[in-house]
C-alpha cells in the first residue's frame, strides 16, 4: 500500500516564502492529482480554500524544538471523515477508516453494530454530538497497514 501525500514543506504554497515557527498560517487538504495533499499559506498569501479542497484549517508553524503533544481538532477529523464519504478509491476509504477509528478513540463516535453486505463489512457508528448515524466500510487492514495509514493521516493534517 503506497500513499503519495506530500509532507508539510513549511513553505507558502502561494508564494513559495519560507514559514516561521510560531507564524500564522491556513492549511489545506486537497486532492492533487488522486493524491491526498496538504497546502500551506501564510496568512498574507491565503485568498480562501483553493477549489476542491476537501477541508481547511487555521493554525501556526509549529517550533522544531516544541515536544508537546499536539491537540487533536475533532471537529477537522468530523470534516475530513464527512467529505470522504461515498469515495471508492482504496486509499480514500482507508484514509476514512482510520479517521473515524481516531474519532471512536476520541469520543465522537460510538459504535453500534455491524452489518454483511456483498462480502463487505460496514461498521455503523453514531456522532455522539449531533446523533447523526454513519456507515464506515472495514478495509480489513493489517495492523502494518492501519499504523501506516494513521501516520499519513496524521501528516497530512500536520499532527506528526
Amino acid at each position: 500500500m503506497e500513499y503519495q501525500i506530500a509532507e508539510n514543506t513549511r513553505r507558502c504554497a502561494a508564494t513559495n516564502r519560507e514559514l516561521q515557527p510560531g507564524e500564522a498560517i491556513f492549511s489545506v487538504l486537497i486532492d492533487q492529482d488522486g493524491k491526498l495533499t496538504r497546502l500551506d499559506y501564510s496568512r498574507q498569501a491565503w485568498q480562501g480554500p483553493p477549489e476542491g479542497a476537501f477541508a481547511f484549517w487555521a493554525s501556526r508553524v509549529p517550533d522544531n524544538q516544541d515536544k508537546r503533544r499536539l491537540a487533536f481538532d475533532d471537529d477537522l477529523l468530523i470534516e475530513c471523515f464527512q467529505r470522504l464519504a461515498g469515495e471508492t478509491a482504496p486509499d480514500r476509504v482507508n484514509f476514512r477508516y482510520i479517521v473515524a477509528l481516531l474519532l471512536l478513540r476520541r469520543k465522537r463516535f460510538k459504535f453500534e453494530g455491524t452489518r454483511l453486505e456483498e462480502g463487505k463489512e460496514w461498521l455503523l457508528l453514531r456522532c455522539t454530538k449531533t446523533r447523526t448515524q454513519y456507515e464506515v466500510e472495514n478495509p480489513r487492514l493489517t495492523e502494518q497497514e492501519m499504523a501506516e495509514v494513521q501516520d499519513e493521516v496524521f501528516k497530512v493534517l500536520g499532527w506528526n
